[in-house]
């Protein structure tokens, strides 16, 4: 199994449709033995989706933002595993202030919330884990992107701080290296989400991923992002780290596409206009 005997923390498990759910799902078929987190008002959600996942598990209360309640699951883990071989970061907040069409008049109180939750809290949280990834070998962790190498309707300042995101991503992988502790970032097309329909151009999101991608993209489909995260805890990438591995279909490395029929290739001159074949 790809995970057998790992022992996994996974945040941003709200509903099955979370990447974060997808994900502990696989690990556990996998072989992984796996803890989730939340906070507030989503603790109690969580936990009854937790009943639903293969191997019912544990849901412990962490807030990102709180040094204090980082601490504390850290030391939860090192008394209940002693070590930890893979997380998954799955955070992100922005206001409606901060998206959609609301950039140059978000204010940097608004601005500094997104920053806090979608992009430090990443290097925090690694941070307070990096100890017991340590004593595992080394490690996997694992966040959650989505392609900040362009502006995207509607996404605003939650752009701007998935850009961050991949900054982080190198920093940390350059940092961590030396324990052996790898770092990379998914970066998904759009899913249907509690957090990503909460943006009002998803619909244009949904409906660029079905122009362009080379490949069909379903976006109730967590499963594809899932296993790419399962693979990077796995011990087959060891040599792979401050990466972003896109899981969009092929969106991200093409400008257009057009869609055809599996098989088909370009219409020829001569089945056009009948003259020159053009193969």
């Amino acid at each position: 199994m790809l995970l057998a005997g790992k022992k996994l923390l996974i945040t941003g498990v709200l509903t099955k449709r979370s990447i974060a759910y997808a994900a502990a799902q696989l690990a556990q078929q996998e072989g992984a033995e796996v803890i989730l987190t939340s906070f507030g008002r989503a603790l109690p959600i969580t936990r009854r989706v937790a009943e639903d996942l293969p191997n019912p598990c544990e849901v412990w209360e962490l807030d990102l933002t709180r040094p204090e309640q980082l601490a504390s699951v850290a030391d939860a883990l090192d008394a209940r595993w002693g070590s930890l071989d893979g997380l998954l970061h799955a955070a992100a907040f922005a206001p409606p202030t901060a998206l959609d069409g609301g950039f140059l008049h978000t204010s940097w109180e608004d601005v500094a919330r997104v920053m806090q939750v979608s992009t430090y809290s990443f290097p925090a949280l690694t941070r307070a884990c990096a100890p017991l990834l340590a004593t595992a070998g080394g490690g996997s962790v694992v966040g959650l992107d989505f392609d900040a190498g362009q502006a995207w309707p509607g996404y605003d300042w939650m752009g701007v701080a998935k850009a961050g995101l991949e900054s982080c991503c190198r920093y940390l992988a350059h940092a961590l290296g030396p324990q052996g502790t790898r770092v990379n970032l998914v970066a998904a097309g759009p899913l249907r989400t509690v957090a990503a329909t909460a943006i009002d151009s998803f619909d244009v999101l949904h409906e660029t991923w079905t122009r362009r991608s080379p490949l069909p993209w379903d976006s109730v489909d967590a499963t594809p992002v899932g296993r790419a995260v399962c693979a990077l805890w796995s011990d087959w990438l060891p040599a792979v780290t401050g990466e972003v591995l896109h899981v969009d279909g092929g969106v991200h490395a093409v400008a257009a596409a057009v869609r055809r029929e599996a098989g088909t290739g370009p219409q020829s001159r001569t089945e056009r206009d009948g003259s020159t074949v053009v193969s």
